[in-house]
C-alpha cells in the first residue's frame, strides 16, 4: 500500500490529527492537508500521483511558428544551405519578426524527426580558434576541384575576420598567373589586405621547390612589393586554413543541391549566385550575422595598420542599458539605452575615443570621448575631446 493511501486513510477513517500523521510518515503537514483535501474532492483518484504539468504555458510557441520552423528546415536543406537551429532562428527573427531560442527550435526539430542527437560530437570548447581582429587583416585563399565534363578548378579569396567571400572564380587550371590576376582584381574592389594565408601549393609559394633552393615565385614577389605579409600553413596541417576549407565544403553542398553545370560559364554563374546568397542572405554560424554586415562593422586593415593603437572588445549591453569600461584602473559605465538591453556589441577603443557598434546590425550605438572625471557617461552628452 502506498504512503499516500496510508496517510489519507489514517486521517479520514481513523480520525487521527494531520500533525500526528505527518510525524509518523515523515511528511509535512501541508502535504497531508493537500492529499486529504484532494481525496474529499476527487475520491479514489487522490490515491494516484497527479501530473505536475502546468495548466497553461504562456511562453509556448504557437502551432504556426512550429510549422514555420519545419518549413524553414526543409526549404533550406533542399537548397543546400545550412538548416541548423541557429540559422533557422536567424531567419525567424530577421525575416518573420519572431524570436525563438535555438533550444526550442532544436526540440521541435527532434520531435518532428528532422534531426538526430549527436552526443559524441566534439564540443566547441575543445577547439583552439583564432580570428583576425579587423576586416582585410588576413585573406585566406585556396583551390578546389569541381567536376564538369572535365575537371575544373575553383579559386577562392575569403576574408578571415568576417568570412566574407571576396572572390570565387572558375579556371581550367589554377596557376600563379591566375592567383596574381584574381588577387589584383579583388584588391581593386576591397583594397589591399594586411596579410594573405594559404597552403603550400606551387602557385602560392616556391619555398619547397627544388628542395627549398628555388627563389620566390611571381605571387611571392608581388606581395612583397605591395608590403603584404604572406603566411602559410604547415605541411599536412589543413586546419590552419580551416575557414576557406569549410567555405568550400559549404559551396559544394550548395552546388550538389542543383542541376550540375555543363560549361565553365554556367559554373561561374552558379558561383556568382552562391557568393551573393552566402554574403548577404544567410547568417554565418560563428559570427551570428551575415558576412556583409560583419565586413562593414569595423575599419579595414591595411599593410601599414598600427593595430597596437586600436583595442577591440566584444561585450553585451546589460539589462540597465549600460556597458562598462576600465580606463586607467577606474571602472566607467557608458549609457546605451534600455531598449538595447542584452544587445551584443563591439567596442572600438583608441585611448579615450570609444565607438560602440551593434554586432548583428552594424548600427553605431555610441561614439564618444570618455570623460575620466565621471563614473557614468550619460547619453546625449557631448563629452570633451582630448
Amino acid at each position: 500500500m502506498s504512503k499516500r493511501r496510508l496517510v489519507i486513510l489514517s486521517v479520514v477513517l481513523e480520525g487521527r490529527s494531520q500533525a500526528e500523521v505527518a510525524r509518523q510518515f515523515l511528511v509535512s503537514e501541508a502535504t497531508v492537508s493537500r492529499w486529504v483535501s484532494r481525496y474529499r474532492a476527487d475520491g479514489e483518484a487522490a490515491f494516484e500521483p497527479r501530473s505536475r504539468r502546468p495548466a497553461n504555458s504562456p511562453n509556448r510557441i504557437t502551432k504556426d511558428t512550429i510549422g514555420l520552423i519545419i518549413d524553414l528546415r526543409r526549404t533550406l536543406s533542399s537548397q543546400g544551405l545550412d538548416a541548423g537551429p541557429a540559422t533557422i532562428g536567424w531567419h525567424l527573427e530577421y525575416h518573420h519578426q519572431t524570436v525563438v531560442s535555438t533550444t526550442t527550435i532544436r526540440r521541435h526539430l527532434l520531435a518532428a524527426g528532422l534531426i538526430k542527437p549527436n552526443p559524441r560530437k566534439r564540443p566547441k570548447s575543445s577547439l583552439t580558434r583564432f580570428q583576425a581582429d579587423l576586416p582585410n587583416e588576413c585573406w585566406q585563399t585556396d583551390m578546389t576541384h569541381i567536376q564538369l565534363a572535365t575537371s575544373s578548378e575553383v579559386l577562392t579569396w575569403l576574408d578571415d575576420h568576417s568570412r566574407y567571400a571576396l572572390s570565387i572564380t572558375v579556371h581550367t587550371r589554377v596557376n600563379v598567373n591566375s592567383v596574381v590576376t584574381t588577387f589584383d582584381k579583388t584588391v581593386e574592389t576591397y583594397g589591399l589586405p594586411a596579410s594573405v594565408l594559404s597552403d603550400n601549393a606551387m602557385y602560392y609559394t616556391a619555398r619547397f621547390a627544388r628542395g627549398g633552393r628555388s627563389g620566390p615565385n611571381q605571387f611571392e614577389q608581388h606581395l612583397a612589393a605591395l608590403n603584404v605579409d604572406q603566411k602559410h600553413s604547415k605541411p599536412n596541417r589543413p586546419t590552419t586554413c580551416g575557414r576557406v576549407e569549410r567555405f568550400q565544403q559549404t559551396l559544394k553542398q550548395w552546388l550538389h543541391a542543383r542541376p550540375p553545370a555543363a560549361t565553365s560559364n554556367e559554373l561561374q554563374a552558379l558561383l556568382d549566385q552562391f557568393r551573393h546568397i552566402y554574403n548577404h542572405h544567410r547568417p554565418h554560424r560563428s559570427i551570428g550575422t551575415t558576412p556583409t554586415t560583419k565586413y562593414g562593422l569595423l575599419p579595414k586593415a591595411t599593410p601599414t595598420t598600427p593595430t597596437a593603437d586600436l583595442r577591440i572588445r566584444n561585450d553585451k549591453v546589460d539589462r540597465h542599458g549600460k556597458v562598462t569600461l576600465r580606463y586607467q584602473g577606474k571602472l566607467h559605465h557608458i549609457g546605451i539605452g534600455r531598449r538595447h538591453a542584452h544587445t551584443p556589441v563591439i567596442m572600438l577603443i583608441n585611448d579615450r575615443h570609444i565607438k560602440i557598434i551593434a554586432t548583428t546590425t552594424g548600427e553605431t550605438l555610441r561614439d564618444l570621448h570618455l570623460d575620466p572625471t565621471r563614473n557614468y557617461q550619460p547619453q546625449n552628452t557631448t563629452n570633451p575631446t582630448p
